[in-house]
């Protein structure tokens, strides 16, 4: 009973210091002269992702047996596979789920409810409208892009052995440096919404917050967040064997989710406040730092080799990845499209029962 409220506690905890987080990160992009995605794909995704990586680096270079060492791989495995499914598919619900809300606020305040009229008398749902502009479409398809063949590379590497391929992680590192180096030149000066800044949740009364206090809030909530993640994990690790569930379907089903849940909080959000673009660069940002770092630690660090379960998990994730890419470049990516992303995970939930069994 007590790994289940402690599960709680730290959901509970993740998503309040998730809300402080976006908060004091916004104000960071604004003190830094970021642009509004940039503050999505570099500052909040790096903010949430360095946990994992952490975890990753620990893992590949302390693990006393090559099974120990293997926890690494996993993770860094999972983290894209939980992102481009879970995470996508909570943010395309959470956008459904606000679209219908406002359609019914709409309804009342027309009194188109209050007249008591029967269904037949509503309104047709008007057409599922694609998300974002042109420009956004083709800014997040632009970073799946990016994505989509770093991923193939990490994935193949996994098939094969040969003397360098431990060398080939600096590449990994590389790219992400480059990756970085194009989203802070391509969204400064642009890409702004408009919209003020809520209060910094440290100083409410502050039209414009100290320095010292945005730096304050953005390393205290990551402090909470690594904390209580991190604890997330080791009580669904003691839950799993309590449900029958054995420990490589608990590390290679559950434990991804839960170590990404910052990413998906944060979507939910921003998701919340109207920001779906912060919401969505978000996810991308995480995705490409999930794709780079923990894979050249486990590059440089391990034999990097798959089993059949690691390489699923590469398919599955290369093939939501495809999908969302070809939606994003057709301009026809809708939250509806966008929540049918995690129907992928429940794919490779059901692939993975007999290559565990």
């Amino acid at each position: 009973m007590i790994h289940f409220l402690l599960l709680l506690v730290c959901a509970v905890a993740i998503y309040l210091s998730c809300e402080w987080f976006v908060n004091a990160v916004e104000w960071l992009g604004e003190r830094l002269k970021v642009g509004k995605m940039a503050v999505g794909t570099i500052l909040a995704a790096f903010g949430t992702a360095l946990p994992e990586s952490v975890v990753t680096l620990v893992a590949v270079t302390s693990g006393g047996t090559e099974e120990a060492k293997n926890i690494g791989v996993g993770a860094a495995m999972g983290g894209p596979l939980a992102l481009a499914t879970v995470a996508y598919g909570v943010t395309g619900a959470m956008l459904l789920l606000k679209r219908r809300k406002e359609r019914a606020a709409a309804l009342v305040t027309a009194g188109v409810g209050a007249a008591g009229a029967g269904p037949d008398a509503l309104p047709a749902t008007p057409k599922e409208q694609a998300l974002g502009s042109a420009d956004d479409m083709k800014r997040l398809a632009k970073d799946q892009a990016w994505f989509l063949p770093i991923f193939i590379v990490k994935v193949a590497l996994g098939l094969v052995a040969f003397a360098f391929k431990p060398a080939l992680g600096l590449l990994f590192f590389a790219a992400y440096a480059v990756y970085f180096w194009r989203e802070i030149r391509s969204d400064q000066g642009g890409d702004e919404e408009g919209e003020e800044l809520e209060p910094l949740k440290l100083q409410p009364k502050a039209a414009s917050p100290a320095t010292w206090a945005v730096a304050a809030q953005t390393l205290a909530t990551l402090a909470v967040i690594f904390f209580a993640s991190h604890l997330f994990v080791k009580q669904l690790d003691a839950i799993g064997p309590m449900l029958g569930l054995s420990a490589s379907v608990t590390a290679l089903l559950l434990s991804p989710v839960a170590t990404e849940l910052p990413e998906i909080m944060n979507a939910v959000i921003w998701v919340r406040q109207g920001k779906t673009k912060l919401a969505l660069a978000n996810i991308s940002g995480a995705m490409m730092i999930q794709a780079t770092v923990p894979s050249g630690l486990g590059l440089l660090f391990t034999t990097w080799h798959f089993d059949h379960a690691l390489l699923w998990s590469g398919v599955i994730t290369t093939v939501a990845i495809g999908y969302l890419l070809a939606t994003m470049r057709a301009r026809s990516l809708t939250p509806g499209r966008l929540a049918v992303a995690a129907g992928f995970y429940a794919v490779f939930a059901l692939g993975l029962l007999p290559v565990l069994a």
